[in-house]
């Protein structure tokens, strides 16, 4: 069932938007249902939710609006920039929708295209998150280079998975200080809108190591298209298989890169469900 909810009022006395906090492997959402409401999606909001110690706290902010699909979602970074998909929130919004309508499979549409998910059983939620693009103006980068061999220090990867990403695969990914490393990166001048970077080992046949620095966040426990990001790196340069296993701060997501696209599975979570108060939405300070 939808959370309940009261219409969007001025009156700070009422308590009147009500939302979800949700995560997969720690990489945490605020999810609000605008399917029959309206959400003041300002920049100031956004920013003011995100605050783990003033508001909720997530690393995207994730809304749910009528479409001729099962939903559209539109994402939010923590810093307020809009990210064109996220693969853990949509998996957990998925989980959310199966469980309210009894389907096992959706469609949801995004800025990055139309998704399907679906229940696999187990507890896991899959979602399929389209073919990757490789060509250099489709990440997109600056300019014209190898997507397979980027001019930077580490010779990393260059996949959009509905976001750019840049994947380095290294020794050890746990020794890697993401903080010194990955925030440079995400602002390389290579990269015009910015990007989300990973840094990932081999430990098995099929089984990788990947720690991340997200766009518009910083260090995540967890990401979605950064898994698929790096299976579609680690293919493209012959070091795995399509079927992998990938081991993130948070836990394990299993990634399928098929004819169909690159299919996203792993568990989710839903916490809690909370309210806004008018006096908090209200209150750009």
């Amino acid at each position: 069932m939808r959370p309940r909810y009261t219409p969007f009022m001025t009156d700070k006395t009422r308590i009147n938007l009500p939302f979800m906090k949700m995560h997969g492997l720690g990489n945490d959402f605020v999810v609000v249902d605008a399917r029959d409401q309206q959400f003041p999606a300002s920049d100031s909001v956004i920013k003011s939710i995100a605050d783990r110690n003033r508001g909720v706290g997530f690393d995207q902010l994730a809304v749910i609006e009528e479409s001729d699909t099962d939903a559209h979602l539109v994402f939010y970074n923590a810093d307020g920039s809009t990210s064109a998909v996220c693969g853990n929130a949509t998996r957990c919004i998925a989980r959310y929708l199966m469980d309210e309508s009894g389907k096992t499979e959706l469609s949801l549409s995004t800025k990055h295209g139309v998704l399907q998910a679906r229940d696999v059983g187990e507890g896991y939620t899959s979602v399929n998150m389209g073919p990757p693009q490789i060509l250099w103006h489709d990440i997109p980068l600056s300019e014209d280079v190898d997507t397979l061999h980027l001019p930077i220090p580490g010779d990393p990867v260059a996949t959009n998975m509905g976001n750019p990403h840049c994947t380095f695969f290294v020794q050890d990914a746990e020794s890697v200080d993401l903080q010194t490393r990955a925030a440079s990166i995400e602002h390389h001048p290579l990269f015009p809108q910015r990007t989300n970077v990973q840094f990932a080992s081999l430990i098995g046949g099929n089984h990788i190591r990947m720690r991340v620095w997200e766009r518009g966040v910083g260090v995540t426990l967890a990401s979605g298209s950064s898994a698929c990001a790096t299976v579609v790196a680690a293919v493209r340069r012959g070091l795995t298989g399509h079927n992998v296993r990938i081991d993130l701060d948070g836990g394990r997501l299993k990634v399928d890169w098929s004819n169909e696209g690159v299919w996203l599975s792993g568990p989710t979570m839903h916490v809690f469900s909370g309210t806004f108060t008018s006096e908090f939405l209200e209150n750009d300070t």
